[in-house]
């Protein structure tokens, strides 16, 4: 990560937590920018391109905000990225902004690895038993791998509790082979 996206995703949050806006909507928003971000090469290019003034780039933001309906700050975030070159990293500062966002509300990402897809009930106990375990509100990431034959990984920050089979049967053969060499 670039040195200047933690600054710039700071500098928005510090605004966005003293003027007290929705965050719900700035979300909404980011989303519906960084949509239209990803579905055209040609903008991407064009917003990049420093043979094209900041100006010129910061008037079609503009244009492309009627349809958008960014709020004011979001957009002056977008614009101080365009002017100071820095709109190439647009995903990662809106990724920085979110990840301080949930650090200032006290909630902890989460990721959640299951060997099933599991149903939105079952997804919630394991989200309210994680929040439980993590001492705090959780924002889970669930991912699906079939390779870790049954059971849950949850990883907290860097804290990894193994709960699947996979993570028993190594634990085991670790143990085995650990018993093994005593014998030798």
């Amino acid at each position: 990560m670039a040195a200047f996206v933690h600054r710039y995703a700071q500098a928005f949050l510090d605004v966005v937590t003293s003027r007290k806006l929705d965050t719900a909507a700035l979300e909404r928003q980011w989303n519906d920018f960084l949509g239209t971000w990803d579905g055209s090469a040609e903008l991407r290019e064009f917003f990049i391109n420093p043979a094209v003034a900041s100006e010129q780039k910061i008037a079609f933001l503009d244009r492309m905000n009627v349809e958008l309906g960014m709020q004011k700050e979001l957009r002056n975030l977008i614009a101080v990225l365009i002017h100071n070159d820095r709109i190439a990293g647009v995903h990662e500062v809106a990724t920085a902004w979110r990840k301080a966002l949930q650090e200032r509300l006290g909630i902890r990402e989460v990721r959640i690895v299951t060997a099933r897809q599991l149903g939105k009930q079952e997804q919630s106990s394991l989200e309210t038993e994680v929040a439980k375990l993590a001492g705090s509100r959780i924002a889970a990431d669930f991912e699906l791998d079939e390779s870790i034959l049954g059971g849950t990984i949850v990883r907290i920050g860097s804290t990894v509790y193994d709960g699947s089979v996979r993570g028993r049967l190594e634990k085991l053969k670790e143990e085995l082979a650990a018993e093994q060499g005593l014998r030798d």
